[in-house]
């Protein structure tokens, strides 16, 4: 017999019975031991980058063009081949030339 319907707020109130974190970490893992994160260097090796949203409209033959050769690059596997990394790539050069940039 079918259980009785009952509102998402109902549902939400009754809490489930505590979860055995060993039962839960073999079934994410497989019994396989997890993968430990890699050991954080005291000094990065590459600054961090603040990245904003930018919104803009391009010409269509420009957009396809983008788009077309951000995925053959990465079909091959070549840097940049990001739209983001292939843009910034793109501009900055315009940037220093106008005095934008150091």
């Amino acid at each position: 017999m079918a259980e009785q319907r009952r509102s998402l707020t109902e549902g939400l109130k009754t809490t489930p019975p505590p979860i055995d974190k060993s039962i839960e970490k073999g079934f994410v893992y497989q019994d396989k031991a997890p993968a430990t994160a890699p050991a954080l260097t005291a000094t990065p090796t590459t600054p961090r980058i603040n990245r904003v949203p930018i919104g803009t409209r391009m010409r269509e033959d420009f957009s396809k063009a983008l788009k077309r050769a951000s995925l053959e690059r990465q079909l091959e596997g070549v840097e940049p081949n990001s739209l983001q990394d292939i843009l910034e790539e793109a501009v900055e050069p315009w940037l220093k030339s106008n005095g934008y940039l150091k």
